[in-house]
């Protein structure tokens, strides 16, 4: 870590600077101000105490959440659009004169007079007084916390000019509930189970410790308190960088690697506005994540809590910058393809300051209108040794053929799903044997009923069941693992994954063999356990006879073959209900299981042609 400086005032444009704001691009001008139209001609979401009580009460966590999440994408928009009109009155003028601006104060000071911040399953203070409301003079600090002192901050930052003619006081009331809230907890309690200082850290410590940077950037007067928040924040980060991969991968899944090593990416970004420089080398893996674990279009290999399909209204231009400044035109073409593929440059629903970032550099917004099809980033195979997980195709830098991914692990990773052994087949960038994905989180999903979830348990993905599930804990997972490059293949033993005594042995073997055209999985095991099951979880239209099986959607079929003397097949339709689990997926998926039938069998193989 370099040596700790003395951080000078930001020298980011805010909304006087026409020069900046004036020059957007037009049709991503026009697309937010359509957006802040729309938002202008509806009520805004009421925040409501029965709403936060709901996770104690049934453990609907969505009913407070899911209000915020929309009070804040508002509030961003109405930003925008202030920006970019330029609107602004007196605090005297009549209303209407200029009504984005209003009604993002108006967004603003409701954010303000929210008893907190805090996200009710987090809020452990809450929960040790046996109380279901929140107590504002102990608040707790969260993601919650985190995602709305880091609107105040860039809204104070762009806008404060503007604020201060038509709304006085506003600003110091934002200081004031910023300081309250967030910067004086963050002084004061320096044991935060998310500072990671363990070595433990996971998403939310570059989550919280980014916000905490933009609000110490943008809502602090004072310099002394200023320079040793920034300290403190660059000393938090470096816990989290400490404990990522040096293979560039991330245990959460796809989904997090923007809300975890992106928003490193942004803080360091941040960092070198306030003059702090930071190092920069171990960014060329970890920025290679996302395009490795492409499929084709919005599809990718989905580990932990990640969904299969990812929703594109993430901050691309983030990757797409860093690539080009580390020279990676592949990860800058893949970013570009993203945001093409969304219909949009500016996100609002990805946080203000990334939406900010986006709309002032023109570059970005032509190149994601535009995409980069002409530079391929999907490789030909990519293998993550920290976390076990192999990617291969048959075609580099194209979706055409097959691709199949296999992971080994173990059951103590962030947002496990006790899958060690399994694997996802695609066919043209459609994933066909699949990880369903997380439905949408409840009270329960990160506590001790959290395998009670069909979706995280090894039942539901594509693993062997030797007479049991797979168990929660680092201690259960993987041994021996191997992997060949050449002929894409990943072996490992998996007895380990089970409860003790379960199996004596099973070793698995993924296989892409590119001549063939297929995928090859073999299991192999002593013992005599019972019964013998071998998941597959498969998207799409699936028929069956005794040793096939077809699965097919959008216009691909994937066969499967096995020797019916050693196994049958037995098919469970598992509708969905989950408006998570349906994004990706429709209104159901299907499981074949194999159950071997020969006593004496100690070894079945299965192929996945196209």
């Amino acid at each position: 870590m370099p040596d700790r400086l003395e951080p000078s005032e930001p020298n980011l444009p805010d909304v006087t600077d026409r020069t900046v704001w004036d020059a957007a691009e037009s049709s991503t001008r026009q697309d937010l101000l359509v957006a802040a139209a729309i938002e202008l001609d509806r009520p805004a979401p009421q925040l409501l105490a029965g709403d936060w009580a709901r996770p104690f009460r049934d453990g609907n966590r969505g009913a407070y959440e899911t209000k915020v999440r929309q009070l804040k994408e508002r509030v961003t928009v109405l930003v925008l659009a202030a920006v970019l009109t330029g609107e602004v009155a007196p605090a005297a003028a009549q209303p209407g004169e200029c009504p984005h601006l209003d009604a993002a104060i108006d967004g603003l000071v409701a954010l303000a007079e929210a008893t907190t911040w805090c996200w009710a399953p987090h809020d452990r203070f809450t929960a040790a007084r046996g109380e279901v409301l929140p107590d504002p003079d102990e608040p707790f600090l969260d993601l919650g916390a985190a995602d709305v002192v880091s609107l105040f901050a860039w809204a104070d930052q762009v806008l404060g000019p503007h604020l201060d003619l038509r709304t006085p006081g506003l600003r110091r009331r934002l200081r004031r509930e910023a300081d309250r809230r967030v910067l004086g907890p963050f002084e004061r309690i320096r044991d935060w189970a998310w500072i990671g200082a363990d070595g433990t850290a996971n998403n939310w410590n570059p989550w919280i410790h980014g916000a905490v940077l933009a609000a110490a950037a943008f809502l602090c007067d004072d310099r002394p308190r200023r320079t040793r928040l920034v300290r403190l924040v660059r000393e938090g980060l470096g816990f989290y960088r400490a404990a990522l991969p040096d293979d560039g991968a991330i245990d959460e899944g796809i989904a997090y690697w923007w809300q975890g090593p992106c928003r490193l990416l942004e803080a360091v970004d941040l960092l070198s506005e306030l003059g702090v420089p930071d190092v920069r080398e171990p960014f060329a893996e970890l920025l290679r994540y996302p395009q490795r674990m492409h499929l084709g279009e919005d599809w990718y290999v989905n580990v932990g809590d990640a969904s299969a399909r990812l929703l594109l209204s993430q901050p691309w231009h983030v990757p797409y910058q860093w690539g080009r400044l580390l020279g990676q035109p592949e990860t800058a073409a893949h970013a570009a393809e993203g945001a093409r593929l969304s219909g949009r440059a500016v996100h609002p629903a990805a946080g203000l300051g990334r939406a900010l970032a986006a709309l002032r550099d023109p570059q970005w917004c032509r190149a994601a209108l535009e995409g980069s099809p002409e530079t391929p980033w999907l490789a030909r195979e990519s293998w993550f040794p920290r976390v076990q997980i192999l990617v291969a195709r048959e075609e580099t830098g194209r979706a055409d053929g097959l691709a199949v991914a296999a992971k080994a692990g173990h059951n103590g990773e962030h947002h496990n799903h006790l899958d060690v052994g399994t694997y996802w087949v695609a066919l043209d960038g459609r994933p066909m044997v699949v990880d369903a994905g997380r439905p949408t989180y409840t009270a329960a999903t990160f506590g001790p009923d959290r395998y009670a979830a069909w979706p995280f348990r090894s039942a539901w993905h594509n693993v062997p069941e030797p007479g049991a599930e797979q168990v929660p804990g680092a201690e259960y997972g993987a041994r021996a693992v191997t992997v060949d490059l050449g002929e894409p293949s990943l072996r490992a033993e998996l007895s380990g994954a089970y409860p003790d005594g379960t199996v004596p042995r099973w070793h698995r073997t993924v296989r892409l063999c590119r001549a063939e055209g297929e995928v090859v999985v073999e299991d192999e095991w002593d013992g005599e356990p019972e019964p013998v099951l071998l998941h597959h979880l498969l998207a799409g239209s699936v028929e069956c006879g005794a040793g096939w099986a077809t699965v097919a959607a959008d216009g691909r079929t994937l066969r499967l073959a096995w020797d019916p003397a050693v196994a049958v097949a037995v098919l469970h339709e598992q509708p969905l209900d989950d408006p998570l689990l349906r994004l990706s997926w429709g209104n159901v998926l299907t499981r074949l299981t194999l159950r071997v039938i020969d006593p004496a069998a100690r070894r079945v193989a299965v192929r996945w042609r196209r």
